[in-house]
């Protein structure tokens, strides 16, 4: 099962370029599980991944951190990624 967590903060403008890319993804990536994490609402579980800066994406395979960036990334290489780890 491969799992997508997205970091993110209202405060936060790139934060807001990325929500609808991560909103798509969700309708149109199949066999995946995505989660979106308010930093300021939720400091533990960003602490239990180690977020210090938002965005950040998670991507995990079987419950295994296998890819994870800070940023704003274009939908394809958001689903390149996943691709990689089906």
């Amino acid at each position: 099962m491969i799992k997508i967590t997205r970091f993110t903060a209202s405060w936060c403008q790139p934060c807001k370029i990325l929500a609808p890319i991560f909103g798509e993804l969700q309708n149109e990536v199949s066999g995946v599980s995505f989660e979106t994490v308010d930093v300021d609402y939720n400091k533990d579980k960003a602490s239990e991944y180690s977020v210090s800066s938002v965005p950040t994406i998670i991507i995990e395979k079987d419950g295994q951190i296998v890819n994870r960036f800070s940023g704003v990334k274009p939908k394809m290489a958001i689903i390149s990624l996943i691709n990689q780890y089906k």
